[in-house]
């Protein structure tokens, strides 16, 4: 009969601790194995698909339990932080050998998605874990990447801001405190980014010394909660973390995370992948360091002029000098990571063979100092000087550690010989003690006469001579004294053996024992070090990037830019870097792009598929370029300094938010009206067409002219409204271009090449051939289109078939081809348009002369979406 089992004290051991970490797995070294209980093992065994079994089998509830190889745990314990789990490491803390009862047990260390390291397969992705607090007058925002040891701090005034750059970091794990409101919480997990809670706590000394240069308070409680989580999760020295750096967005060229989406920047919008993007096409970086820097100035392109300037130049004297070049790179390809290292050195997870990967990493510095001096110029000086080789590691380690170092550091094997005197003493023994042990048995197989005497070893006995049972008799029971008995054989020991077997047994326990206490010490010397091994790190990183820069221009025919303080823009031969590397060069055709200082708005028509959304992409990824320091794909390229960068390319709805296309559409407009400045570039993609088309075209036209009369920006904005290309007669800094097309025979052929003044047709239905429809439609959509150009006004038209009449309303959409000779549509044509029939009721009337009343030049595009829904609904 099944009874109900009695809580057993390793268990109430288990469940006290799972009650102070309920929101994770609880991994429960047992012997050789983690176990799972309880939920978590239910949950745990369908996650890492693992076979589910019970503890206590005959009680009324039993407990289900799984588990894993510890050898293996890594491999488990990534799967689940990975999909946004935290698990807790529960650790036996003493040998259960000498434990009196329970063996005592703690959480080791909390690995969650933000303080995960970094494998080999995301070598060059930073793993950043965020920390979020509210005050009355800003946010304070704080993140960290716990495997580099790189912490930034700053301030944000709205939340926008604060989604903007949480989703920019691509962080994994936002650390709250009371302050911060549901509202946002909640957006981050639908985010699929998890939220964990930090109450403000007392500042500790090393949150002091990580924090000493900040002077903002919100910045200090931000830096504070987020020391004070990883303190508190991890559980070990973090003693590579650095100080907090404070910087400012607006320090750098600004742009929303749906600009960087959309100019495909490091993520593919088709993929999610790295391929395809700007980065994909940049990354010809040897080392991880140099992967990750590379991507995050992509993430911050800069504003100061002098400092862009230097990365040129470096740039260009390492184009100039190819064999140099391929020096350094060769060089670049032997260093590891040195971040990652220096961060296991602090941990204490640090190995032998990691080490021997610093030591390699150090000594490739000496050659790199000895190439860049060659170099002519003194641009190089400055990044000589930052190659510190910190030799002193490079000599211990060298001394030390050695070549061929086991991956565990307690079993031996990890320290050279010749660096510690004792050391060598015990190994001296263990050769001897085995030379005699060999010798001892071809002793007493001469004295006894049998030949298949032989000496064992097991941790059990100890050392031992083993004999057959058919062998015994001729063994001197004196001397030989049984040790253990087998089926078929005896063994024995002798006092010589006892003898030896202790000074053997002693030197391979203190042998090991003390390997592992040198080991030690080498990496708390090393830990000494870690500054000036970051910095190093942050040295080679950029030469990395900078050669990789260089690499680029040379295979691409890239250019050097120069930069002008006029708002003169002026791009011969321009490219998008990444259409042309997939098309090849061969087949990709060039434009210029050129803005005089008056001229702030080109507007663009032309046919869909011609081009005209990777003609405005390409402008703002020649700008990024620039400004990160690049050379820009183009013949020549002359460059205003950017502040911002606004798109709204595409057509998305917000599923976040349950804002539709047009929403969407409209709210990133409004976002550049509203913080868009003179230095400031604007790409606008066919706005409008997710409304009606009086509704689009009208919203069109007041956002060109909010822009041209406000904003002043730099503006490129595509349309299928061609009667917008009348405005050029009305605003001086408006242009008109258009992409060039031609038919032959009915077939459109595109030209891709940008030319002055309107396209004189969209080319709709020959884009529509292009792209399979039937010809019985197709010849129907002309007859509709010839009626339409006739009439000039919306209409419904029939055509008999031979089955029914079918109606066609000709509503025109935003991608249908507009009479071309029609003039800009003013506020007061619009609605006439829309309102053509008489109009005899007295409310409707009212409606009308309240929508003529409308001053459109002075709203906003959210506000005037919001007064035609009004006007909407009263009618």
């Amino acid at each position: 009969m099944a009874k109900t089992a009695k809580e057993t004290p390793m268990m109430q051991q288990y469940n006290a601790i799972k009650a102070q970490y309920p929101d994770a797995f609880l991994f429960y070294r047992l012997g050789d194995f983690y176990e799972l209980f309880n939920d978590d093992a239910i949950k745990g065994a369908q996650i890492l698909e693992l076979t589910l079994t019970t503890r206590n089998k005959n009680a009324d509830n039993p407990i289900p339990m799984c588990g894993v190889p510890h050898h293996a745990a890594q491999n488990y314990i990534d799967i689940l932080v990975d999909k946004g789990y935290k698990v807790a490491i529960v650790e036996q803390m003493e040998d259960p050998k000498q434990a009196e009862g329970m063996v005592k047990r703690d959480v080791v260390q909390l690995v969650t998605p933000g303080t995960k390291f970094g494998t080999q397969a995301d070598a060059k992705e930073n793993n950043y874990i965020t920390a979020l607090t509210h005050t009355q007058a800003h946010y304070g925002l704080a993140y960290a990447d716990l495997s580099t040891g790189e912490e930034k701090v700053t301030t944000l005034m709205e939340s926008e801001e604060v989604f903007n750059e949480i989703l920019n970091l691509q962080t994994k794990e936002v650390v709250v405190d009371a302050s911060v409101e549901a509202a946002i919480t909640e957006k981050l997990a639908k985010l699929g980014i998890l939220v964990s809670q930090q109450p403000n706590t007392p500042t500790q000394a090393e949150v002091s010394f990580l924090t000493q240069t900040l002077t903002d308070t919100t910045q200090q409680l931000v830096a504070s909660n987020l020391v004070g989580y990883l303190t508190l999760t991890q559980k070990r020295s973090l003693a590579h973390l650095q100080a907090f750096v404070a910087y400012e967005p607006m320090r750098f060229l600004k742009m929303d995370h749906n600009s960087r989406y959309n100019l495909e920047l490091t993520q593919n919008i088709r993929t999610g992948k790295k391929q395809g993007t700007l980065l994909w096409l940049l990354d010809e970086t040897k080392t991880a360091m140099g992967g990750r820097m590379l991507k995050q100035w992509l993430d911050r392109p800069l504003l100061t002029q002098s400092t862009i300037i230097k990365r040129q130049a470096i740039v260009a004297g390492l184009l100039e000098n190819y064999f140099e070049r391929t020096a350094i790179q060769e060089a670049l390809v032997k260093v590891y990571d040195l971040e990652r290292l220096v961060g296991r050195v602090a941990f204490g997870s640090v190995n032998g063979r990691d080490l021997i990967q610093l030591k390699t990493s150090l000594q490739q510095v000496p050659k790199l100092r000895s190439v860049l001096k060659t170099l002519p110029g003194n641009i190089f000086g400055p990044l000589v000087e930052q190659l510190d080789p910190v030799s002193e590691v490079t000599e211990l380690i060298v001394t030390a550690i050695n070549e061929e170092a086991p991956l565990s550091v307690t079993e031996g094997g990890v320290i050279m010989d010749g660096y510690s005197d004792q050391l060598d003493q015990y190994r001296d023994v263990m050769k001897n003690g085995k030379q005699w042990l060999a010798e001892l048995e071809a002793h007493e197989r001469e004295v006894t006469g049998i030949n298949g005497l032989k000496i064992g070893y097991n941790r059990v006995f100890g050392y031992f001579i083993e004999v057959t049972k058919a062998n015994i008799a001729k063994l001197d029971p004196q001397r030989y004294e049984r040790k253990q008995t087998l089926t078929n054989a005896e063994r024995f020991s002798t006092p010589e053996l006892k003898e030896r077997e202790a000074l053997i047994l002693e030197a391979q326990d203190k042998s090991t024992e003390l390997e592992y206490q040198l080991f030690v010490e080498v990496r708390e010397i090393i830990k000494t070090m870690i500054s000036r091994l970051q910095s190093l790190a942050q040295a080679l990183a950029e030469l990395d990037v900078l050669q990789s820069f260089a690499v680029v221009a040379e295979t691409y025919h890239f250019v050097q830019p120069t930069f002008t303080d006029d708002a003169n823009l002026e791009i011969i031969d321009g490219r998008h870097p990444v259409v042309e590397k997939v098309l090849g060069r061969q087949d990709y055709v060039p434009n210029d792009i050129i803005m005089a200082p008056d001229n702030s708005i080109m507007l663009i028509t032309g046919p869909n598929m011609s081009g005209k959304s990777t003609y405005m992409r390409q402008l703002a990824l020649i700008v990024i370029l620039a400004q990160i320091g690049s050379f820009v794909p183009a013949s020549a390229a002359i460059l205003p300094i950017f502040d911002q960068i606004f798109t709204r390319i595409g057509a998305a709805d917000d599923l976040i938010s349950g804002d539709s296309t047009f929403m969407v559409e409209m709210g990133e407009a409004n976002n550049a009206l509203k913080h868009a400045t003179p230095s400031s570039l604007i790409l606008f993609d066919e706005l409008g067409r997710g409304t009606a088309t009086y509704d689009g075209m009208a919203l069109a036209q007041a956002i060109i002219e909010y822009v041209h009369q406000n904003v002043h920006a730099k503006t490129l904005f595509s349309t299928h409204y061609h009667e917008l290309t009348a405005l050029a007669d009305e605003l001086t800094g408006l242009k008109n271009m258009h992409v060039g097309a031609i038919e032959q025979d009915g077939d459109l052929v595109f030209v891709h090449k940008m030319e002055d003044g309107p396209a004189d047709q969209s080319y709709g239905i020959n884009v529509a051939k292009l792209a399979g429809m039937p010809d019985a439609l197709l010849v129907r959509a002309k007859v509709i289109l010839n009626h339409l150009e006739n009439q000039g006004t919306a209409s419904l038209i029939q055509v008999e078939t031979n089955s029914s009449t079918i109606a066609t309303e000709s509503n025109i959409e935003a991608n249908e081809t507009i009479p071309t000779n029609q003039q800009a549509v003013t506020a007061s044509e619009v609605q006439l348009d829309l309102f053509a029939q008489p109009v005899t009721d007295s409310k409707q009337q009212a409606v009308l002369d309240e929508l003529k009343g409308m001053n459109l030049a002075m709203m906003t595009p959210l506000d005037a979406l919001n007064k035609l829904f009004m006007l909407q609904q009263k009618l």
